[in-house]
């Protein structure tokens, strides 16, 4: 884990990350990769921790971001968190995943479920809530609100899932108008 990505390690995080994500925007309304400039915000932001994974032969395969600090995450609303869990919020004991980017070599070598597990020990030494969010399609496909359920609960022997939003896009056509 570190606090801040530069150099060599920001270029292969942001390839690693850009790989992993660059699909998504084709399946999903909201979009799904930040711009570079976004990107490079949260790397060098030393609120977020930075999770790393490596390969056996040193290869970057796993990358993901993680916060207690809400109000350093774009898109999401701090205060809907205070609102919920008042003494969770105060106490920093609420944890945001921004996201979690793997190669496919890294998914074959469990860099996900490693990356899940170390994030999953940050939050549960606190007595913390994890909190993270799918696009329909991840859900629906590859199940991944499910998935990682299974994780953690795998991990801790007893863990609680509750959906806690949901947005959803609307379209509306005129066929016979044209």
């Amino acid at each position: 884990m570190v606090d801040r990505l530069d150099g060599a390690l920001a270029e292969t995080s942001w390839d690693l990350y850009y790989d992993t994500f660059k699909d998504v925007n084709a399946l999903a309304v909201q979009r799904h990769l930040m711009y570079r400039s976004e990107f490079d915000e949260v790397i060098a932001d030393e609120r977020i921790e930075k999770y790393l994974c490596y390969s056996d032969a040193g290869e970057l395969c796993g990358f993901s971001t993680y916060t207690n600090q809400l109000e350093s995450m774009p898109l999401i609303a701090p205060e809907y968190f205070a609102r919920r869990w008042p003494d969770h919020y105060r106490e920093h004991r609420i944890w945001y995943c921004g996201f979690v980017a793997v190669t496919a070599n890294g998914r074959a070598n469990h860099s996900f479920q490693e990356l899940v597990e170390a994030m999953y020990l940050r939050a549960a030494t606190q007595n913390g809530i994890i909190s993270l969010d799918f696009c329909t399609f991840n859900d629906k496909k590859r199940h991944m609100s499910r998935v990682i359920q299974l994780m953690l609960h795998r991990l801790s022997g007893d863990v609680k899932a509750e959906l806690m939003d949901q947005q959803s896009f609307w379209m509306y056509q005129f066929p016979s108008a044209a």
